[in-house]
């Protein structure tokens, strides 16, 4: 019974450790571009878009349907990004183990 004390009390210090791993990915962001640079958008770990910048040279009022294509590119590789930094950051901390429900 001892041995699972131990346990139980290694669980609650993971999952501390996990709580303030997490708060501090929040304010961590990646950043990605598509179309050469010409769409930057900014994702936090917390999986949100924080910001997108476009260059001027990109918004042509005849080919809207680029543009959209571009912001589409770059917030999907944003986020594809967020979840890497945080997925890496989480196994550093859970030695490789992939415990469902966090992050």
């Amino acid at each position: 019974m001892k041995g699972m004390g131990n346990m139980m009390k290694q669980a609650q210090k993971l999952q501390s450790k996990m709580l303030k791993l997490q708060e501090q990915l929040a304010d961590q962001t990646v950043e990605t571009t598509a179309g050469g640079g010409m769409v930057k958008a900014v994702a936090n770990g917390r999986q949100q878009i924080v910001s997108i910048h476009i260059e001027k040279d990109v918004v042509d009022p005849d080919d809207v349907d680029m543009l959209q294509d571009l912001i589409i590119a770059a917030v999907n590789d944003a986020l594809a990004k967020a979840q890497e930094m945080v997925a890496a950051e989480m196994g550093k901390l859970t030695g490789g183990f992939n415990l469902p429900g966090m992050m």
